[in-house]
């Protein structure tokens, strides 16, 4: 049997009516509503307030105790374990007592098994946390720590990304003009760094109150100098191989940050308005002769741009050769709201003229999209494939040269557009390659502030995301080019720090060769593990078909790209040789020295007589460069674990500067997690005021009823509840929640605890003398942990989570702990029965204890320090934290139980539903007032199943009687079932099942008279003279049961 299984039979979510209202023995309230799963008391009848336990509690509180002479007899529940987590003050002093015993280190130290290394992604040290890092943090640990409780060696070194745009931009918002206008490179990366190692203590403080375990002591910082000689290392090693270059190309460029940008620095905007417009362009001499003759001097190539600021760097049009293009006749213009004075369109000079007849040149299957959408009628003259459109010549629309018409690639369709492309190898990655193949001019009049420089003519100094854009198609307009322009919304990419839009401009960089070693690192790929299985897909997509890694910065906060150029060449200086010289000199001194030293000092002593010749770059690297480094782990590393994005950011970063240096992937497995959002699944924002603040949802706000206190534990539990694979939802309604299942979990811990009070391991009943109940309670226990054990290996902690919550809080709660109580309590101290169940109760703590440590370590060390015996590991030494102990050993001897068993148990747990079902029918009908009032017939068609009924109903054991099971005085299984018996039954029904065939129930009045210590109902209570209003089993036990000392009991 599986653990859903298992915990589907303990479920009692079939039941309609509140099962402890009825079935609870009046000895279970003293214990509070939570004890025994956190039922709520209004499922409680206050009747079942009052009996001989809280008679008896009072009592040992000093209290007269007028009547009830055997209330002390009664084993009430004792623990120190506070119903109540406190997590305000209790998480942070359990926090200290791991920190003080260095228990994280000595624990790692301890384990004999192989060294486990989860390697840390680096958050930026630029800002306070959010959801998204208590995610990935808290996933982190629960993965460490479990590994832990297998043995492992765990090495977890936390690491902050501390260069970058982010940093900077930060620095330089905080001064003023004065500050700004004095400010110097070496000043502003000396503020950077204070900024950054403020940040990193800031976020560790956080990192720790969310019960992170880490070598908190010796982070990883990437502004370590250390650090960046190992990252300068790298670098050298990739210049040795080959792969690192200088070149003249379009990369994307942030005119808000005046920098090159990576693709994992891009954000997308699906809400970006762009001005598209479709312009002619007109044709002078056609390829071949002849063949556009007849249309000639009127006949034009059409191209639709969502960026007309590019037209000024326009070098050629490219068609696909595969496609078939047409010569259309512009016969008629239908002028109308949309396409001559509507605010979505604007139809241009071109069709609003009287200038003759126009012939265009589109792709054959967008001739009937275009009419509609330019408000025309085009008329077909003539068509031919692409290829025939080859080399010829047009006028450029601005400056009046001849352009050629080039074939493309199959990023030329007919989805949108006309089928050509306006093509500047300066503005664009496909634009580029099919310059290479043609000796396209590069050109890009653009600075680094987006504007238009000098050799744009009449648009200098215009930006070309604003002005400048509007001025060229104005000017397209007026030389008649211009056919339509409307408003296009489409996804763009934004600076993922500026939040503004970015452009594509070819710059002078330094790029990273992916093509010299992209089949290896497609090869690594297949042999890494990817959680989710689908994130392969996404890695291998994005590896195979990306560009050349720029990895220059124009910035001043980071690690510098060590070359030198020549003063009248430009030529770069960068040998094996000076990298290894500048990587000495920062091992000791910092990256800062590459601002303060002086070229002379920088070059080593064979470029030293020649250092007036040279000056330092100013580049500095791609962060991404930064933090795909990271010496002293073991490597591979074993897990890699971030947010999906990472695919394009450090797992890729990561994973080309491990294969460029060493032909292997930097780890074994990956973890990708999605986003937080709120919980109607929308994107945080302070605007909407929908954010969750982990820090206030520890701690709490100032409005407790607004920002009520859940502690690290509640909020560990909710990352455990996700299915993190895709984005996940948190929000006011999941808290209470995740708040609500702590605080059962928590009850159903201190039910465990506080009836283990007197608890000796030398009480321990041997497995083969249990109860069947009992044997059947730690099959399920393994099942469900076995099945757990599974769940943390496959990293699936929401199945964790739904166990738990299916078994120690519903099942077990529900049915083996509520079932037991009349042992503990009335049953007797030394009797067999009680000592059983305790042997049973033992189990499942030391159990569960460790299956939510990793989860709930604040609630399972709480757990641990008021365990009221002492556990001795292996080694002879007292287990003194939760962590000291291991995962559980697969016990076969648990999983042994018979099938039919197994299956017969959980059909009586079926019935037990049943049964309470018509029990509430009772005492809504006043018949009984708890179910101990009732006694319970049974009849059953099916011979085989009526004598399982009865071996159950005379058990030699108390424990595994039907009464005991269904919490009522008496069950009797009737041999046969006739009107006189059926008649007389107020309350009945049936309960169906293929296995058992139909079984009868009757509910009438208990016989005999009611017991006054255990409330159970017998023909024996009367017939001890010296005590005679007891049964027969209290009258046994009354005289073994010592004084409980006073006020010990549960409050």
């Amino acid at each position: 049997m599986d653990a859903a299984s298992c915990c589907r039979v303990f479920s009692t979510q079939r039941c309609r009516f509140p099962l402890r209202r009825l079935a609870a023995p009046p000895w279970s309230q003293p214990f509070g509503t939570e004890s025994s799963g956190g039922l709520s008391a209004a499922s409680i009848s206050k009747r079942r307030s009052r009996g001989p336990v809280m008679a008896a509690k009072k009592a040992q509180q000093g209290a007269k105790q007028e009547d009830g002479k055997y209330k002390h007899t009664v084993d009430l529940p004792k623990t120190t374990f506070g119903l109540r987590a406190n997590s305000v003050v209790r998480e942070p002093e359990l926090q200290k007592l791991w920190e003080e015993n260095q228990v994280l280190k000595r624990v790692s130290e301890r384990n004999t098994g192989a060294t486990f290394v989860l390697h840390d992604g680096p958050p930026y040290a630029n800002g306070d946390l959010h959801m998204g890092h208590a995610l990935n943090k808290i996933l982190k640990d629960i993965i460490n720590r479990y590994k832990l409780l297998q043995n492992h060696k765990v090495s977890f070194v936390p690491g902050w990304d501390c260069h970058g745009l982010p940093i900077e931009l930060k620095v330089l918002k905080s001064m003023d003009k004065e500050t700004l206008g004095a400010l110097t490179p070496i000043k502003l990366r000396q503020k950077a760094a204070k900024f950054a190692k403020a940040t990193v203590e800031a976020q560790m403080k956080s990192f720790k109150r969310y019960g992170v375990w880490a070598d908190w002591g010796n982070p990883y910082l990437t502004l370590s100098p250390e650090y960046e000689a190992a990252q300068l290392e790298v670098f050298g090693q990739m210049v040795m191989k080959g792969y690192i270059y200088r070149g003249r190309k379009p990369v994307h460029w942030s005119p808000s940050s005046r920098t090159a940008l990576a693709e994992a620095e891009l954000e997308y905007s699906e809400n970006h308005v762009s001005r598209s417009i479709y312009a002619a362009f007109k044709i002078t001499n056609p390829s071949k002769s002849g063949m556009l003759d007849e249309f000639l001097p009127n006949v034009s190539l059409v191209i639709w741009t969502t960026t007309p600021w590019t037209i000024p760097a326009n070098a050629a049009v490219a068609v696909n050769p595969e496609l078939a293009y047409a010569v259309a006749e512009v016969q008629s213009v239908f002028l109308s709201e949309s396409t001559s004075g509507g605010k979505q369109k604007r139809v241009g000079s071109v069709l609003s003229s009287e200038k003759g007849k126009l012939f265009v040149i589109v792709a054959s299957d967008l001739v009937t999209t275009l009419e509609s959408k330019w408000g025309v009628k085009l008329v077909v003259q003539k068509s031919f494939p692409g290829s025939a459109l080859e080399h010829c010549r047009y006028v450029h629309p601005v400056n009046g040269n001849e352009c050629s018409v080039v074939l493309g690639g199959d990023y030329i369709t007919t989805e949108s557009g006309t089928g050509l492309v306006h093509t500047a190898p300066g503005h664009g990655q496909e634009d580029y390659i099919t310059g290479l193949k043609y000796g396209l001019p590069i050109i890009s009049p653009v600075d680094d502030e987006g504007n238009f420089t000098a050799e744009a003519g009449q648009f200098s100094g215009l930006s070309v995301l604003g002005a400048g854009n509007a001025a060229v198609v104005k000017y397209l307009d007026e030389q008649y080019s211009l056919i339509l322009e409307e408003p296009y919304k489409h996804k763009y990419p934004y600076d993922w720090r500026s939040k503004e839009p970015t452009i594509f401009r070819a710059t002078e960089q330094w790029f990273a060769s992916v093509d010299g070693f992209r089949n290896a690192a497609m090869d690594a790929i297949t042999q890494v593990a990817w959680v989710p299985s689908q994130a392969e897909n996404r890695i291998v997509a994005m590896t195979s078909s990306r560009s050349d890694w720029c990895i220059s910065r124009q910035r001043t906060w980071g690690v510098p790209i060590p070359v030198f150029y020549h003063v009248d060449s430009q030529e770069p200086l960068i040998t094996e040789e000076t990298i290894e010289h500048i990587k000495a000199i920062v091992s000791k001194k910092g990256s800062d020295a590459w601002w303060y030293m002086t070229t002379e000092e920088l070059l080593p002593d064979k470029y030293r007589d020649k250092a007036s010749e040279y000056h330092k770059g100013t580049d500095t690297m791609d962060v991404w460069f930064d933090s795909a480094k990271r010496d002293g782990l073991k490597f591979p590393a074993d897990i890699y674990l971030e947010g999906s994005d990472q695919h394009r950011g450090w797992f890729q970063s990561s994973l080309l500067t491990s294969i460029a240096t060493t032909g292997k992937a930097p780890y074994s497995t990956v973890i990708t997690h999605g986003f937080v959002l709120d919980e109607k699944g929308f994107k945080m924002s302070k605007s909407i005021g929908n954010v969750v603040d982990p820090e206030k949802l520890i701690v709490g706000g100032k409005d407790q009823r607004e920002e009520p206190t859940y502690g690290a534990d509640v909020l560990r539990l909710w990352v455990s509840s996700v299915d993190y694979t895709g984005d996940v939802l948190i929000g006011p309604q999941i808290l209470r929640q995740m708040s609500d299942m702590y605080r059962k979990l928590r009850g159903t811990m201190r039910f465990l605890l506080s009836n283990l009070h007197d608890w000796k391991p030398d009480n321990s009943v041997p497995y083969s003398d249990l109860p069947k109940i009992d044997k059947y309670a730690l099959f399920q226990l393994e099942t469900v942990v076995t099945s757990m054990k599974d769940s943390y290996e496959n990293y699936q902690f929401f199945k964790v989570y739904q166990m738990l919550q299916r078994f120690a809080i519903v099942g077990l709660s529900n049915f083996y702990l509520d079932v037991a109580k009349d042992r503990l309590y009335v049953g007797g101290r030394v009797s067999f029965t009680r000592k059983s169940c305790q042997t049973v109760l033992t189990a499942h703590l030391l159990y569960l204890v460790r299956a939510i440590a990793p989860i709930m370590p604040h609630l399972a060390e709480d757990v641990w320090q008021n365990l009221p015996f002492q556990y001795t590991l292996q080694d002879g030494s007292p287990a003194k934290f939760v962590f000291d102990l291991k995962w559980p050993e697969k016990n076969e001897e648990w999983l042994s139980v018979p099938k039919d068993d197994v299956d017969f148990l959980g059909i009586i747990l079926e019935l037990r539903s049943e049964v309470n079902k018509i029990l509430e029918n009772a005492r809504t009908g006043k018949l009984i007032g708890s179910s101990l009032d009732a006694k319970v017939y049974i009849h059953a068609e099916s011979s085989d199943t009526a004598l399982k009924l009865k071996e159950l109903s005379s058990a030699s054991n108390d424990a595994d009687s039907l009464h005991r099971l269904f919490i009522t005085s008496q069950v009797e299984v009737l041999d046969t079932l006739n009107e006189e018996t059926t008649s007389s039954v107020s309350y009945t029904g049936k309960f169906s099942d293929a296995r058992t065939g139909d079984i009868w129930i009757g509910v009438t009045r208990a016989d005999g008279a009611k017991c006054e210590r255990c409330w159970n109902y017998t023909r024996d209570v009367g017939s001890f003279h010296d005590h005679p209003t007891l049964c027969a089993r209290c009258y046994g036990v009354i005289d073994l049961q010592p004084q409980p000392a006073a006020a010990a009991a549960v409050s």
